[in-house]
């Protein structure tokens, strides 16, 4: 099953043109890079949802921690170690 996943910005690359930003995103400890150019106002420290490397939205923090909690209770966080978004 696939899943948009929410994660924290942690750093931006890419420079000036949105379409080539890149950042690095914390999924609960699991660090992958994701796409912004979806979400060209997204800046360190906001949560995105990510799907298929690509982030879509912001979200809110409070919104992001829930899913992470439900995340690890499911023990679907371990599949993100192994090759997930």
């Amino acid at each position: 099953m696939c899943l948009a996943i929410p994660g924290k910005v942690e750093s931006i690359s890419g420079g000036d043109d949105p379409l080539t930003r890149m950042g690095r995103i914390n999924f609960g400890g699991v660090i992958k890079e994701a796409c912004l150019a979806y979400v060209p106002e997204v800046m360190v420290g906001d949560y995105v949802i990510v799907h298929v490397g690509f982030a879509l939205s912001k979200v809110d923090e409070d919104e992001a921690q829930k899913v992470f909690e439900y995340l690890k209770q499911m023990e679907e966080l371990a599949e993100l170690k192994e090759g997930g978004p």
